[in-house]
């Protein structure tokens, strides 16, 4: 009878509706409790991140050299064969993080040596990481170069702000890249074909799977040299255009150079290469806007509606990568004075509309990897459309990749050419 009778006291509608304002209550409570906590992080986050000109940074003055003993060299590759990130120099630049110590340690150039990492570090489960690309030049004159490397440094800290990692001195990580590649100047090549690829990655060591920002990390540097980036060489690649793939949205953190916007890509690469083309042209939105081709930049040159040639590339609107490149290449053209330079949206049905009307030039992308890339035709749906470059005297890729290269191997003096002594 007792259990009859706390049965329909169960069933009755004014326990039910008691019991589910008791339920509804509790739910509210803890939502408060989590919302509070969430945004108790986001502002630890955000009152560490403000700091972007870090009032603690390592310096160059305090770097200590470890060079590596006659046995641990490795004998120099012929630049002719090289491939792209496949073989390291002799010695690495480390300099650690530890909030508990006081903050950035003493930068170290020692021999290249594994990464020991504790099995929670934040790296490896929430991808806690940056990185940057940049190249170090054996000019025509022997003098070794950097370009623009100051770019590389705005660049990474804001990733690092972004990805909840410490801020650094960027003159400073100049300095110390710049003596890293003094220790192994052997392996530049001498070549105008071939560099020195720089990879500066910071990471978060934390041992621990709280999802916050990191306490402990790791900057480091390794030099690998290099030739060509695609490996037929300086060749018009094809490009797969499939609007299913996005690369990065609005709000989201494609505009950093972190390797969590890498990753997904690999899939759809792999897909592009075995229907028989060579990169993935990124589309994004309703309106199928172009936003970057492979891990590059995109410059797109057409006649535009007022009869006037045109170069274009999509703005910085949070789904495009900062390039280096890409704003040397503004700033060159802009300088030529010759045609119009904007930055803006591009979409599929204008490039189509050019083609249909005969007004497309050509479409090459950019980047510290490849400098510039000549793109031959876009594979999209049922659709090819093709470039005639062939049919331009003096393509613009071709202009912009021996000014380029011009400055990056001293064959003119410009500033962005920074000399390593």
């Amino acid at each position: 009878m007792v259990r009859s009778r706390l049965h329909q006291l169960a069933l009755s509608p004014k326990f039910v509706s008691h019991q589910f304002r008791c339920i509804h209550s509790e739910e509210r409570k803890w939502q408060s409790v989590a919302a509070a906590t969430a945004a108790a992080a986001t502002t630890a986050c955000a009152a560490a991140q403000e700091n972007l000109q870090p009032m603690n940074t390592f310096k160059y003055s305090d770097t200590i050299v470890r060079l590596a003993e006659p046995h641990q060299l490795h004998p120099k590759p012929d630049a002719a064969g090289l491939q792209f990130g496949k073989l390291f120099t002799d010695h690495m630049l480390k300099i650690e993080y530890h909030k508990r110590l006081g903050g950035w340690q003493k930068p170290v150039i020692l021999p290249f040596e594994n990464i020991v990492l504790h099995p929670a570090a934040k790296v490896l489960h929430y991808a806690v990481e940056l990185f940057e690309g940049m190249k170090a030049y054996r000019g025509v004159d022997g003098q070794i170069r950097l370009f623009r490397p100051d770019m590389n440094m705005e660049r990474m800290n804001r990733s690092a702000v972004r990805a909840g990692l410490p801020p650094f001195s960027g003159p400073e990580l100049i300095k110390c890249l710049s003596r890293l590649v003094s220790v192994d100047q052997e392996w530049v090549p001498h070549s105008e074909s071939s560099s020195l690829y720089i990879r500066p990655t910071l990471i978060g060591i934390d041992p621990s799977l709280g999802i916050a920002c990191t306490e402990s990390a790791l900057l480091y540097a390794i030099l690998s040299p290099v030739g060509a980036y695609f490996s037929s060489g300086f060749q018009p690649v094809t490009l797969m255009a499939d609007p299913q793939y996005t690369r990065a949205f609005p709000g989201g953190c494609g505009d950093r150079k972190m390797g969590s916007n890498y990753a997904p890509t690999i899939h759809v690469q792999r897909e592009a290469m075995q229907r028989g083309f060579q990169q993935v042209l990124w589309l994004y939105g309703p309106d199928e806007q172009l936003t970057e081709v492979g891990t590059m930049n995109i410059f797109l040159y057409f006649i535009n509606d007022n009869g006037e040639r045109e170069l274009v590339t999509p703005n910085l609107d949070g789904l495009i990568l900062p390039g280096v490149t890409r704003m040397s290449i503004l700033e060159l053209t802009r300088g030529w004075n010759e045609f119009k330079v904007t930055e803006r949206k591009i979409t599929m049905s204008e490039v189509i509309r050019l083609q249909n009307e005969n007004r497309l030039l050509e479409m090459f992308g950019a980047g510290t990897a490849c400098i510039v890339s000549p793109v031959a035709s876009i594979h999209y749906k049922n659709l090819v459309i093709k470039f005639p470059m062939e049919e331009q005297e003096n393509p613009i890729y071709r202009r912009l990749e021996r000014a380029l290269t011009s400055i990056q191997y001293g064959r003119v003096d410009h500033p962005w050419a920074v000399a390593i002594s």
